[in-house]
């Protein structure tokens, strides 16, 4: 069993890309914890709770009537309900940094700089590092002062949320399902997704590095890397996958 740190938006997760890893790391015996930047409750971004939500740059239902039902009942049942503040938060404490995702994560994981400390920290000391969809911007940004400043994933195999899935001239409202008066989440709209990730994410690598942005990957064809310490997971459609490779990272490492 290993000692998980489970990082998610306070500004609007996607439902399944909690939801899958959540599950399939404590199925696996793992003891699970939650942080999210405010220490309050994460709650997921109202299109991600909708079964007949329809991507509109996919075309596709994204949203399964089980999974939604599954992310009801975490959101029910006091699991999520008691997080840490990631600024509070020993990553000392911990074996391994699994990220979520989500349209909010750009506002309080990707650039937040405890994020970053707690990601050099488990590439210096050889623990495992997940992050799924647009947390992966969290590794992007992370620098290594013993290599020039060059990102962690410079040379790594690393996935991005593709380019052809981003909303662009799309105006993105972060409405949460289940806010309280103490926590609304934000009223902020934005002009779509606030960081192109995969062209971040490419720089990001370099020349020797590789990045895998299938905009054809689906449940049954995830898009899914594992270059240790990294396992990353493409969007939405591979959150499943993510789970199932970071239980078995864990294993291996």
């Amino acid at each position: 069993m290993k000692k998980v740190l489970v990082l998610a938006s306070n500004y609007a997760f996607w439902a399944e890309e909690l939801q899958a890893p959540w599950d399939a790391l404590k199925k696996a015996g793992h003891n699970v914890t939650l942080a999210t930047y405010l220490g309050k409750k994460p709650l997921p971004i109202g299109m991600s709770m909708d079964p007949d939500f329809i991507d509109g740059y996919q075309n596709v239902k994204v949203n399964t009537p089980e999974t939604v039902a599954r992310t009801k009942e975490l959101l029910s049942n006091g699991e999520l309900d008691n997080p840490k503040k990631i600024s509070e938060v020993n990553i000392e404490d911990y074996d391994a940094l699994v990220m979520t995702g989500g349209p909010g994560t750009p506002l309080d994981i990707c650039n937040n700089p405890a994020v970053h400390r707690m990601i050099l920290h488990c590439v210096k000391n050889n623990k495992v590092v997940g992050a799924i969809c647009y947390s992966v911007g969290a590794l992007a940004f992370t620098r290594d002062p013993e290599n020039n400043y060059k990102s962690v994933i410079y040379g790594k195999t690393v996935t991005a949320h593709p380019r052809k899935w981003d909303f662009v001239d799309f105006d993105l409202t972060y409405n949460l399902v289940g806010t309280t008066p103490d926590n609304k989440g934000t009223d902020v709209m934005t002009p779509g997704f606030l960081i192109p990730l995969q062209d971040i994410v490419e720089d990001a690598v370099g020349p020797n590095g590789k990045v895998l942005a299938d905009d054809m990957a689906t449940p049954q064809n995830p898009c899914v890397a594992v270059d240790f310490p990294f396992v990353t997971g493409l969007s939405v459609e591979s959150s499943v996958e993510y789970g199932k490779q970071l239980v078995k990272a864990l294993e291996k490492y």
